[in-house]
């Protein structure tokens, strides 16, 4: 053994690798207690096997343990598979999150396949659900892999869990498009109750209350008031029964009327207050839960559009701690 060397690291094709007890003991806990094991021994029997590694990786691991992060880079370009395994079974921790991290750097729709393998091996999660999204994203590339290939043939449980994530995906993926659909409506319906009020209080070019000259500033939601007052004028002058505008219309008037907090003066929209007091007498009885969940959304976008504009007003997006 060279002089100032207590323990050798022997690999798969028979390479010695002369180390420092102390520094191996004090890197790796598992290290740490196979060299007690070791203790009484001469010189000949202090040995740490390391086989089914190449030379090279184990080398690379063992000046990692070291010399902390110097070479760490380069050593991940070329063994970055290798000293996960190395770190995962010898309980390295530091070593084993940058190779998690230097692995979800450099996935492909090629190599995706064995690393989500490797990650599952290594017990690696964020590395496993980093290959895990990778692979649902490119997943017609990935099914033209050998490793996938692969894994149909060999590994069926494997292959069943990447195919539960995808469904899993999609159904996440639908679930967050029909959310978005429905903030949008709700959205369009806030701007809806914002504008139905201003064209009875302030007026709007078309449709204002007698009396008032058409506003000198362009309203802040043109296309919602602009369509709301083609369905007012409809509104006014339809006969119809059973007219789905006209429908839509009532619609918009009690969804105010559930929504004014004007309970002192006279709401100048329409059937606000005859709305209200029909729903006072229905409290109690058989309540729409849909149409409350409706108004509970709509008033949640009034909400929290209101608190938006008040602090872009003040320049104050966040609260923030007194000094004390």
């Amino acid at each position: 053994m060279d002089a100032g060397h207590d323990i050798q690291i022997v690999t798969s094709d028979g390479r010695r690798i002369p180390a420092h007890l102390a520094v191996l003991a004090s890197a790796s806990s598992v290290m740490a207690s196979i060299l007690d094991r070791t203790r009484g021994l001469g010189d000949s029997g202090r040995v740490i096997m390391i086989p089914g590694v190449p030379c090279d990786a184990v080398v690379a691991f063992v000046r990692l343990l070291y010399s902390s992060t110097k070479g760490e880079k380069e050593a991940m370009g070329f063994y970055g598979m290798h000293l996960l395994v190395l770190s995962h079974v010898y309980g390295v921790a530091w070593l084993k999150r940058a190779c998690e991290a230097a692995l979800a750097s450099r996935l492909t729709s090629d190599t995706v396949v064995d690393v989500l393998h490797l990650a599952r091996q290594c017990d690696a999660p964020a590395l496993y659900l980093r290959c895990m999204k990778l692979l649902a994203k490119y997943f017609a590339d990935v099914e033209k892999s050998e490793a996938w290939k692969f894994v149909q043939a060999y590994d069926p449980w494997l292959e069943l869990e990447i195919l539960q994530f995808l469904q899993e995906a999609e159904l996440r993926h639908k679930r967050r498009r029909r959310k978005r659909v429905e903030q949008g409506i709700y959205i369009e319906l806030s701007e809806a109750m914002e504008c139905l009020r201003h064209i009875y209080t302030e007026g709007c070019t078309d449709v204002r209350p007698l009396g008032r000259s058409p506003p000198l500033t362009p309203c802040a939601h043109f296309s919602t008031c602009r369509g709301l007052q083609l369905l007012i004028r409809h509104f006014a002058s339809c006969h119809r029964k059973n007219c789905t505008r006209c429908c839509r219309m009532w619609q918009l008037l009690q969804l105010h009327s559930a929504l004014c907090e004007q309970p002192t003066d006279p709401c100048k929209v329409p059937l606000c207050m005859e709305f209200k007091l029909k729903m006072q007498q229905m409290e109690g009885k058989m309540e729409d839960n849909k149409w409350r969940l409706l108004v509970k959304k709509v008033m949640a976008v009034r909400v929290m559009s209101s608190l938006s504009k008040r602090r872009e007003r003040k320049g104050v997006f966040f609260p923030t701690a007194k000094a004390e």
